[in-house]
């Protein structure tokens, strides 16, 4: 059975920063495209960042410069690394890990990310 869980989130000020870690186990995350979403109160959950398993990334723009997306296959994790947060950063975190292939695609819980001052 796979898990993704995600941890990392908490309360910070603007111009803080925080490290978001995805950890799935019950599969090889090598294989997999492996994604950050958000949800705002009131909004639709949007892609923030993406790594496939080749190492490509993309962004949304309004993160670029700001969040880094990494993984480390050997501990089966990928990181979001956030930057000069700013209050619309505020939302619910969720890591998505996709398998186009295989049609696979696994979501965690999520992590609260709370830019306040």
């Amino acid at each position: 059975q796979v898990h993704v869980v995600e941890s990392g989130g908490g309360l910070v000020q603007p111009g803080g920063s925080l490290r978001l870690s995805c950890v799935v186990s019950g599969t090889i995350v090598g294989i997999y495209t492996m994604s950050w979403y958000r949800q705002a109160p009131g909004k639709q959950r949007e892609l923030v960042a993406t790594i496939s398993s080749g190492d490509n990334t993309n962004y949304t723009d309004s993160v670029k410069g700001r969040f880094t997306v990494s993984r480390d296959n050997t501990k089966n994790t990928v990181y979001l690394q956030m930057n000069n947060l700013k209050f619309e950063d505020t939302a619910i975190y969720y890591c998505n890990a996709y398998q186009n292939r295989l049609t696979l695609d696994y979501w965690g819980q999520g992590t609260q990310v709370t830019v306040s001052s």
